[in-house]
């Protein structure tokens, strides 16, 4: 599998270090709020990265951190009158709602900041030991020029580098560009713990390096996240964990693209974002789950309302193909794969190649969708006049394979049909039977209008739920 590498800015080949385990570490939320579409790419593209790598056979160890401890947390308490602890604590709950939404699979650990805290006091200190940081009042600086490959993921120049977000400029610090690792408690409504430079709480990059040291060690294979956590976020991450550990940290690193509305980045600061649970209003998870790799994941992708409903009309025509298979294999044919059947059985291998080879090149998704729909072509050519229980069964299994790998196809309908329905569909049957076309029609019409749409086949009459 090829991958492009930030570091390196060029696709390398993907080696793991321990060939029985792969170590991924992706950035996770910040939980004062629902999660927006922006936050949603990542959690959704490394999911399906994770999901392929385990299916290619490789065992994966996937941890996604909870910031449980932030200034917008503690800013959200104050505002709801309650405190960050149950402020956090809501927003993880609505996190895994949306999330399973959207077919995202939890991952092998959910660090805590706040359960991490005794691992990152002692990050904290090894760093003031080594000359890395300092403390001045109770909050601990790191010392970034003292990091000589400052700026080698982000590919800047310490010399040109201004502070960016989340990098507070006070006049404690030693330099403009020290980053804190520590903040001292500076109102007694915060939530702090005790330190040795008195009660205070972390700053926010050292979280990730002491909880994916932690969970997964000193060096892993692949650190992900948003393209904004670039700079500042991932290059802080980078001169804390190779000065505490001294060795590198992670050995390839993967961003995803920004989302934009109107062709401007979806931020919270801006203000022009809709959160998963605003757009779950209006369309399925799945939906936006294929919405978010229909495009390849380091390209930005624009949301409109167009582009969504795009969407659910792709997979609607993956689930319509599912739907046909499953109708085929409990009305087809029990004589067996016709020739042409059997032909058309063989080629499948050639569409999974295609889909593989697709997701091998830095995780194509957009190119791994378009092989699914071209193997639905194929599919829907060979039964466009009925179909064998066996064909019916194979082509489902190849589609099942595939579209799992997506997380596509996962969530499965309710196709009971309530006794009012059934008795409507067998009168309509009647109907037909005996010519009366106009009763048959306005059942059909009764039908429609109760969200059911009847498809007559050769093996019979196939109840399709809207």
């Amino acid at each position: 599998m090829k991958i492009y590498n930030t570091l390196t800015r060029r696709k390398e080949e993907f080696v793991p270090i321990d060939k029985n385990e792969i170590k991924i570490y992706v950035c996770g939320p910040t939980v004062y709020n629902y999660f927006h579409l922006g936050n949603a790419r990542p959690f959704v593209v490394f999911d399906t990265l994770r999901k392929y790598l385990e299916y290619r056979g490789n065992k994966v160890n996937f941890v996604q951190n909870f910031t449980d401890v932030d200034d917008k947390i503690i800013n959200k308490a104050r505002e709801e009158g309650s405190n960050a602890g149950e402020v956090s604590e809501k927003y993880i709950e609505e996190y895994f709602k949306d999330a399973a939404a959207l077919n995202v699979k939890k991952a092998s650990v959910h660090p805590k900041v706040t359960e991490t805290m005794n691992d990152i006091i002692a990050f904290v200190k090894d760093l003031i030991e080594k000359g890395y940081a300092y403390e001045v009042d109770g909050d601990v600086y790191y010392s970034t020029r003292k990091f000589k490959e400052y700026g080698k993921l982000s590919k800047q120049n310490i010399e040109d580098l201004e502070s960016g977000a989340r990098i507070e400029i006070g006049d404690k610090k030693q330099d403009p560009l020290d980053f804190a690792l520590w903040k001292a408690r500076k109102t007694e409504d915060e939530i702090a713990w005790d330190s040795p430079w008195g009660m205070g709480r972390p700053g926010w990059h050292i979280e990730c390096s002491a909880m994916s040291k932690k969970f997964l060690g000193e060096t892993i294979d692949i650190h992900a996240g948003g393209q904004d956590l670039t700079f500042p976020h991932h290059e802080n991450e980078i001169a804390q964990s190779e000065a505490h550990n001294g060795r590198a940290f992670a050995n390839y690193w993967m961003h995803n693209g920004y989302i934009t509305i109107d062709n401007e980045k979806m931020s919270k600061s801006k203000g022009n974002f809709f959160t998963v649970r605003d757009i779950l209003a209006d369309y399925s998870g799945e939906v936006i789950r294929f919405f978010l790799l229909s495009g390849h994941y380091r390209n930005p992708i624009n949301f409109s309302d167009t582009l969504m409903e795009q969407a659910k009309n792709g997979l609607a025509r993956m689930q319509n193909a599912k739907a046909n298979l499953k109708h085929l294999m409990e009305a087809g044919s029990d004589s067996g794969m016709t020739a042409i059947e059997e032909k058309s059985a063989e080629n499948f291998r050639n569409y999974k190649q295609a889909f593989i080879d697709a997701m091998e090149d830095d995780l194509n998704t957009a190119d791994a969708i378009t092989a699914v729909f071209e193997l639905i072509t194929a599919i829907n050519t060979t039964v466009k006049d009925g179909a064998s229980k066996e064909f019916a069964k194979k082509a489902a299994d190849i589609l099942d394979e595939l579209t799992n790998i997506l997380g596509l196809l996962q969530q499965e309908e309710d196709d009971s049909i309530d006794s009012e329905i059934q008795a409507l569909v067998e009168e309509r049957q009647e109907a037909r039977k005996n010519k009366n076309f106009a009763r048959a029609d306005e059942i059909r019409d009764i039908l429609k209008a109760k969200g059911i749409v009847l498809k007559d086949t050769p093996q019979g009459v196939q109840i399709i739920k809207e």
